[in-house]
């Protein structure tokens, strides 16, 4: 499949964002393509994590933010007043920054989201749910013996492949990814964007970096962000080997940000 052929799966026109008075995001267009992974880099407030939890609304508990524009998922509009967002962020789920798993057993953890769902009724089913998200997540072969044993007994690595887990267990479509190795050490950096380029043969999957050579790595396309402003879009080769803005070569060879 060429790069012209690869469906978006996400389309972003003219997508502002605003806290309260304050505007965080400012007129973004970019497409985000299916089973790819797209890294998001920038300096810190630059409006990367904004962005991310702008495409399954986890913004909208706060007070007093306000979206302009449009996020498109399958073509259809994630700020329409109908969408349920709770189906939303079903499709599009998240990784955060530090491994965030609940205080119940490895098993729990991964079960949680195919119990609230109702996704089966059968213990055999849902135990195959839980194995075949942990192999995703390449944690099963570590894991298999103690899946009673608490989650908050896992490393800091094996958490976030937990979480990882957990978030695939209720098949989504897309995977947020905000700085999800940040916490982590490089053989569990590895471990995780090793993850990313598997997960990615099923998942679309959107990652906030501010390791650029972990975006140089791991995605096939980047954008870069400055002060709310997407400057520059393009595939991950092409914009760190030849960057079209002089403020993008500035941010990636470290004179800037």
């Amino acid at each position: 499949m060429t790069e012209q052929t690869i469906p978006n799966k996400i389309d972003v026109h003219d997508f502002s964002f605003f806290y309260g008075d304050f505007q965080a995001l400012k007129r973004l267009n970019l497409p985000i393509k299916e089973k790819q992974i797209t890294a998001l880099i920038g300096p810190s407030g630059c409006g990367k994590s904004t962005f991310l939890r702008a495409i399954n609304r986890m913004n909208d508990t706060i007070p007093g933010i306000r979206a302009e524009g449009q996020i498109l998922l399958d073509g259809e509009d994630i700020y329409a007043p109908d969408v349920d967002v709770v189906e939303l962020r079903e499709r599009i789920g998240m990784v955060f920054q530090k491994p965030n798993p609940f205080p119940k057993s490895i098993f729990e953890n991964v079960a949680f989201g195919p119990r609230v769902l109702k996704m089966t009724n059968r213990r055999d089913e849902l135990h195959q749910m839980v194995r075949e998200s942990l192999e995703g997540a390449a944690l099963w072969d570590e894991v298999k013996h103690r899946l009673k044993d608490s989650a908050m007994n896992l490393n800091p690595g094996q958490q976030q492949r937990l979480c990882i887990a957990r978030t695939i267990a209720v098949q989504p479509e897309v995977i947020l990814m905000d700085e999800p190795a940040s916490a982590l050490d490089p053989v569990a950096t590895l471990h995780v964007e090793d993850l990313m380029r598997t997960l990615a043969e099923n998942y679309t999957i959107v990652i906030v970096t501010h390791n650029m050579q972990q975006a140089a790595r791991a995605s096939d396309w980047t954008g870069f962000f400055w002060l709310g402003e997407l400057v520059e879009f393009n595939k991950t080769s092409a914009l760190f080997s030849s960057p079209e803005r002089e403020l993008t070569e500035s941010y990636i060879t470290g004179r800037r940000g």
